[in-house]
């Protein structure tokens, strides 16, 4: 049953073609013995009602593939019946069938005409063959009828055409949101590239600069203080170790789809940045490092963001400060806000390098800071200093965050 519902499914026009032959089947005895007062007497009339028993029975089979020149095919044949006097009963019924269908099918204007030509149809058609005997009333009782029979058809065909656009408007909105909702996960892909990518160079940069400066101490001292170099290549160790399991839970986050990011996501807070400091003095240079105010609970993206700008900082000052470059680091706990600064008594380097991220022109730099400040709504002050070095000055908003 169900290949049979397909196979009828799939070929319209085979179903149209059958009803077409049935109309034309009913049609013949009709016209070959019509009942009285529906076909004129002459020869031609009743050649006429099969002509236009024919181009209905075609209105029926080619509906769905032609509509709207059926329509008019099918307001020719009724006009016909009109002038001709061939009242052809049975092929009448493809009126109906193609009234629903442009109802339901085709365009606007068509299925308005459609409904005027279906209200006025019936009225037509009993003034021109009024049943004999019948009074006023009746007569247009019996329009009213087939009135009503055509109305209901153009409504049906109607509601059907309106719960397809509306089926049709839920399918676009459906395709409208799928596809926004794929360029908004492509643009939270993006966004969480580009913050790994963030993280990446700073974790490197950072802990690579440490291991340099620690491999050239070790390979300078190696004859003559060889306590200083084992020592030189633990350090070496650690941070190389460090930085391993830095980089390792941060990818993880591009293995796991399901696992959370935090779970592997390195967050430094604002408590470590002594141990960033005590770091960075290992490997020779001094800096000083204070807290002013009273120490708070900070917004996770807060105490992130000032850890990595201070590890820049001082990224950039082992980088571009020179031999005995000393830093200075200083957080200060406001009313609503954690202010940062980072500056340096070293030669300094073009702020162009520290746009760029450093002389290799690899990194994020001042545009990395700017970037995360930018995220937490802070502002950022960087530059030379006017007695040399560098120095960055941070202001992050924590007002209203627990």
């Amino acid at each position: 049953m169900n290949r049979v519902y397909e196979l009828l499914r799939r070929h319209p026009t085979w179903v149209d073609g059958s009803w077409a032959l049935a109309i034309l089947v009913i049609c013949v005895p009709w016209i070959a013995n019509p009942p009285a007062g529906v076909i004129g007497p002459a020869t031609w009339q009743r050649v006429a009602g099969a002509v236009i028993a024919g181009a209905l029975a075609l209105v029926v089979a080619l509906r769905r593939r032609h509509p709207e020149r059926m329509l008019l095919l099918a307001t020719v044949a009724g006009l016909a019946q009109l002038a001709t006097d061939a009242f052809v009963l049975p092929a009448d019924f493809a009126l109906l069938v193609i009234v629903y269908t442009v109802a339901a099918r085709t365009v606007v204007w068509a299925s308005r005409y459609a409904l005027v030509c279906a209200l006025l149809a019936p009225l037509l058609a009993v003034i021109r063959w009024p049943s004999d005997g019948s009074s006023l009333l009746s007569t247009f009782a019996e329009a009213a009828f087939y009135t009503v029979c055509f109305g209901f058809a153009w409504l049906l065909g109607d509601s059907l055409r309106t719960r397809r656009a509306y089926y049709a408007e839920l399918e676009a909105r459906a395709s409208r949101l799928e596809r926004e909702r794929a360029a908004q996960s492509q643009a939270t892909i993006a966004a969480e590239r580009a913050r790994i990518a963030r993280e990446l160079h700073d974790v490197v940069a950072h802990n690579v600069s440490v291991m340099v400066v620690q491999a050239d101490g070790a390979a300078y001292v190696l004859d003559t203080a060889p306590d200083q170099s084992r020592q030189a290549l633990e350090t070496i160790s650690t941070t190389g170790r460090q930085a391993l399991t830095e980089m390792r839970r941060l990818l993880g986050v591009l293995r796991s789809e399901d696992a959370p990011a935090s779970e592997y996501v390195p967050q430094p807070s604002v408590e470590q940045l002594s141990d960033l400091v005590e770091q960075v003095r290992g490997t020779g240079m001094m800096v000083d490092f204070t807290v002013e105010g009273t120490p708070r609970p900070l917004p996770s993206g807060v105490e992130l963001t000032a850890y990595r700008i201070v590890q820049e900082a001082l990224t950039n000052t082992r980088k571009h400060g020179g031999p005995h470059v000393g830093a200075t680091v200083r957080l200060t706990y406001g009313e609503g806000a954690l202010t940062l600064l980072a500056e340096d008594d070293g030669r300094g380097s073009p702020e162009e390098l520290y746009e760029g991220g450093g002389a290799d022109g690899m990194g994020h730099g001042l545009i990395g800071m700017r970037e995360r400040i930018g995220m937490v709504g802070g502002r950022l002050e960087a530059g030379p200093r006017a007695g040399g070095g560098f120095r960055v000055c941070a202001e992050l908003p924590f007002r209203g965050a627990a």
